[in-house]
């Protein structure tokens, strides 16, 4: 099995910034894609950014220039630097990663979300 936990969410001023974290373990053979998703009340869970295994990054238009993905692969971690925070960006954030498990299989995780909060 494998887990995805996800850390750094809370409530922040409008203009702060916020550090999230998602840490993979259990039977990782390799991670290949990872990516932060976040979904506010009422709405669908939407794309934020995305970053392959070889670093290569995807932002969604609305926090292109706030934002910044990166992880670690030798710790099988990703984060999602947020700046310039904005009461819009209000939403709970899911970790999501593309996982070979040792079995040599390839899975699809996702956290169990953590709620960020900014105030105008």
């Amino acid at each position: 099995q494998v887990q995805l936990v996800e850390s750094g969410g809370g409530l922040v001023q409008a203009g702060g910034s916020l550090r999230l974290s998602c840490a993979a373990s259990g039977s990782i053979g390799s991670i290949n894609a990872m990516g932060w998703y976040r979904q506010a009340p009422g709405k669908q869970r939407n794309l934020v950014a995305t970053i392959t295994d070889g670093g290569s990054t995807n932002y969604a238009d609305s926090v292109k220039g706030r934002f910044t993905i990166s992880r670690d692969n030798a710790k099988n971690t990703m984060y999602l630097q947020m700046n310039s925070l904005k009461p819009e960006d209000t939403a709970v954030y899911y970790c999501y990663a593309e996982v070979r498990r040792i079995s040599g299989y390839d899975y699809a995780y996702w956290g169990q979300g953590t709620q960020v909060t900014v105030s105008s």
